[in-house]
């Protein structure tokens, strides 16, 4: 609705807010943690996984990362978008909530300089 009303040209401004927000979302709750306990890779992986419904979060994230990727890599290529690879790595790094809205604003991208 906000974006039909925005208009179809302002959707990589929409992308790009979504992009920024998906990286300082999930890195201000993680960078805190990681201040108070370093990097113990075997504290994270407990805390992470310390409630049922903690692991219900991660299992839905996983297959939504494996999703994404697979989209990213086949409609990259299919509209021969540059950099999709890159959206690969933010998926990876920070996760589904960056690697998402970046790789619709490089489809975006270029799905508009495709119009005449």
């Amino acid at each position: 609705m906000f974006v039909m009303a925005y208009g179809e040209y302002k959707l990589k401004y929409f992308y790009g807010i979504l992009c920024i927000i998906g990286f300082a979302l999930p890195y201000g709750a993680f960078i805190p943690w990681l201040i108070e306990n370093g990097l113990d890779i075997i504290k994270l992986f407990s805390d992470a996984s310390s409630t049922k419904i903690s692991i219900f979060a991660w299992l839905d994230i996983i297959i939504s990362a494996v999703v994404l990727i697979g989209f990213i890599v086949v409609e990259g290529k299919r509209l021969n978008i540059k950099y999709w690879w890159v959206a690969i790595i933010g998926t990876l790094s920070v996760g589904v909530s960056l690697g998402l809205p970046l790789f619709l604003l490089l489809r975006e991208i270029q799905l508009n300089q495709r119009k005449p």
